[in-house]
């Protein structure tokens, strides 16, 4: 099988909760490479000591095709829109920019009972 690699934008209440149920999952086909976050949220603190990059969106973008999967969990408006105008920009058709909604099935698919938090009213693009 095909190794993924992921990161995650955003690591508030939801993108660290999400992380962290990654990262307790027993797939080495799925690596989480990097993340992106301005604050210091107990989710970075998490990827920190896990060893994950701490990028800017532009170092991000810059990874190309090295990054299957961009988890946008941030529910930021002008970071959707920034995400995907550079990622446009850049040339990049491979990597594929998630959405929260996508972030909740994979969690209703491997979370054992909790639910994800719910941080912003407009899950989608």
């Amino acid at each position: 099988m095909e190794k993924q690699s992921i990161a995650i934008v955003g690591l508030g209440k939801m993108g660290s909760a999400f992380l962290n149920e990654l990262l307790g999952q027993p797939n080495e086909n799925v690596e989480i490479v990097a993340v992106v976050e301005k604050n210091n949220t107990p989710g970075l603190a998490v990827a920190k000591a896990r060893g994950i990059k701490r990028l800017s969106i532009d170092e991000l973008v810059a990874m190309g095709e090295e990054l299957d999967i961009l988890f946008d969990l941030t529910g930021v408006t002008a970071v959707r829109k920034e995400l995907r105008d550079k990622m446009q920009a850049s040339g990049n058709h491979h990597t594929i920019v998630a959405a929260e909604n996508i972030a909740r099935m994979i969690w209703m698919l491997i979370a054992s009972g909790a639910e994800l938090p719910r941080a912003h009213a407009n899950p989608g693009y």
